[in-house]
């Protein structure tokens, strides 16, 4: 038996926060629940429009947030 849930993941890629939505996978399996290639791909396209500052990208997959240092 198979079933899926969305889930929201937080990445964080050097001054950016983001949140993407991702289907996980559950079944009886010892690896349950998982990510699909596609899913897992999203993430890993992700992290590389953050690495390269593409925001455009970035903002297409998820929601990004930039982090500001807090200076007391």
């Amino acid at each position: 038996m198979n079933s899926t849930k969305t889930q929201t993941k937080i990445i964080r890629q050097g001054k950016y926060i983001a949140e993407i939505e991702v289907m996980l996978t559950y079944t009886n399996e010892d690896w349950s629940p998982y990510l699909s290639l596609e899913e897992a791909q999203k993430l890993d396209d992700l992290r590389l429009a953050l690495q390269n500052n593409d925001l455009k990208t970035a903002t297409q997959l998820a929601r990004i947030y930039q982090l500001t240092p807090v200076t007391v």
